[in-house]
């Protein structure tokens, strides 16, 4: 059980991304302490069904469409907060992802792969299009608000940003390098962001999820029928707890974080893993 944060009461929250399953999951966690939560997602029928259903558990929500990849966009989006809750207290930079153009075929190469015909993907295939994609998405996707939404905090009191990294921040995982260079930046830019707005009182953290099921991963993670792929069980083998991140595992420690019992905290990349970053595999 969740305990209440009474401080978070009527506190205006914007979350990014809101309308995935995870984001979508702390948006209903926030409202469920008194929040005012205002879900960000580039499709608006996404951001609506989570502010439906906080709705219809006497949350407080709206939905609105954004693209954090563009200011205007994010500018229409802060007078909609403005204008419905009043200035955003806290950010949750939870819009990002990966794309296949930024991942490799295989986790090691070898010398046959470079001969190898079709749908194959070695290092020097990646397209520098897709790198910067993903780059843009999770990166420049978390600058941006960060800009828009964090100005308005500036001088006020109980404000913070709580940007998103990875497992993959620590240490990169195989086939993805795009995404694990990217995450990478997200932990420095929250440690850099920490220390530049030390003195005008907006607390910045990140969270380091590691291994949940999500419409991005499911299919490389489990088969159709349910089972684990080759590479779920890999991650399932090196995660002490022995098992994927549920939805609800994420808003303790993000509530917390946004409370005022993390009044001192800021700067700390916090990994919700199961064990996945302890451990050495011996």
């Amino acid at each position: 059980m969740i305990p209440k944060f009474t401080e978070l009461k009527d506190k205006t929250i914007v979350i990014t991304g809101g309308g995935g399953i995870l984001c979508g999951e702390m948006a209903r966690a926030l409202a469920a302490q008194g929040a005012k939560v205002a879900i960000l997602d580039l499709k608006l029928e996404n951001a609506e069904a989570v502010a439906v259903s906080i709705k219809k558990d006497g949350g407080n929500a709206i939905g609105i469409e954004a693209n954090v990849l563009e200011m205007e966009s994010l500018h229409a989006a802060h007078q909609t907060v403005i204008d419905t809750y009043g200035y955003c207290d806290i950010l949750i930079n939870g819009a990002g992802g990966n794309h296949p153009k930024g991942t490799t075929s295989k986790t090691h190469l070898e010398v046959e792969d470079l001969s190898a015909d079709g749908d194959f993907t070695t290092f020097f295939d990646l397209d520098p299009a897709g790198i910067k994609f993903v780059f843009d998405l999770n990166f420049i996707g978390t600058l941006l608000p960060t800009q828009v939404f964090a100005k308005g905090m500036v001088g006020r009191e109980g404000c913070s940003v709580i940007n998103i990294s990875s497992m993959n921040a620590f240490t990169p995982l195989t086939k993805i390098p795009a995404y694990s260079g990217a995450k990478a930046a997200i932990s420095n830019f929250t440690q850099w962001l920490s220390v530049h707005f030390s003195k005008v009182g907006i607390r910045v953290n990140a969270i380091a999820p590691g291994f949940f099921l999500t419409d991005q991963n499911r299919s490389l993670l489990t088969t159709a029928e349910g089972q684990l792929t080759d590479r779920g069980n890999t991650i399932i083998s090196q995660t002490p707890m022995g098992r994927f991140g549920n939805p609800e595992d994420l808003p303790g420690t993000l509530l917390w974080l946004c409370s005022d019992g993390a009044a001192f905290v800021t700067g700390v990349v916090i990994p919700i893993d199961g064990g996945f970053s302890a451990f050495s595999g011996v």
